[in-house]
This record gives structure tokens, sequence and C-alpha cells, in this order.
């Protein structure tokens, strides 16, 4: 197992991300790899947290990637954050992507969890996916 795939991983997502038609139309072309600087836009997508499991066995190396792309709004309301990690989640799930590093075997949608934040004026969705990556 290495470690090594997870930057490959980044690049990959984001690129899909900033090049999916149906998540820009929506967002734009904020989404960043952490909360940009300064004051944020109203609506932003971020690229998150990640954890790296071994998926090692007799046949190879590989690595299973659980990681967070999470939506952050100050639209009241939680409908127009669902609608943009919807586009995400059909985005993301399933896609085939090319990696710098590494071979993508599968990409899932495994969670996601709506919530406000701070004094309740913004609204938070963390939607977490599983990318399985062989050496």
């Amino acid at each position: 197992m290495s470690y090594g795939a997870s930057a490959a991983l980044q690049a990959a997502v984001y690129q899909h991300l900033i090049g999916d038609a149906g998540v820009t139309s929506l967002v734009g072309s904020n989404i960043y790899d952490a909360a940009p600087p300064g004051s944020p836009p109203g609506t932003y997508v971020s690229l998150g947290p990640e954890e790296v499991l071994s998926r090692c066995d007799c046949t190879g190396d590989g690595a299973l990637h659980r990681f967070t792309v999470s939506v952050v709004t100050d639209a009241a309301g939680f409908g127009a954050a669902k609608q943009i990690a919807g586009a995400i989640s059909d985005a993301l799930a399933g896609a085939a992507l090319t990696l710098s590093r590494g071979t993508l075997v599968a990409l899932n949608f495994e969670r996601a969890r709506a919530r406000r934040v701070g004094e309740g004026d913004q609204r938070r969705i963390d939607l977490r996916f599983a990318a399985r990556i062989d050496d």
C-alpha cells in the first residue's frame, strides 16, 4: 500500500468537478482545495479530508481512499446546497478518472451529512466518497 496516489486522486477529482457542466452551472469556478482566504464566495465547493486504508492482497498493492467534498453556502435553507451536492454526487459516483499515478478501480458515493455551521447562517453538506486505487 502506498499513499502516493493521493495527490493524483485529488487532482483528478478537482479537474473532473471543474469540467462538469452540471456542477459549474451551480457554483462556477468556486471549487477549492481549501476554503478560500479572505471573504469566501457565498457558495463554494471544497475538497476536504481524506482517510486511506491499505487494500493489499496476494494479487498486488492497493488502497481505499475515503475523501470528502463539501458544499458550503450562506443561502437560506438547504435547497441550493442539496442541488449542488446532487450534481457533485452525479459527477463523481462511478466516474472513470484518469490518474497520473495508480489506477482507479472504483469510485463510489458512501454518505452525506447536511448541517448548519457557525451561528446557523451557513449550511454545509459533506459528501464522502470511496475510491479504490491499485498501484
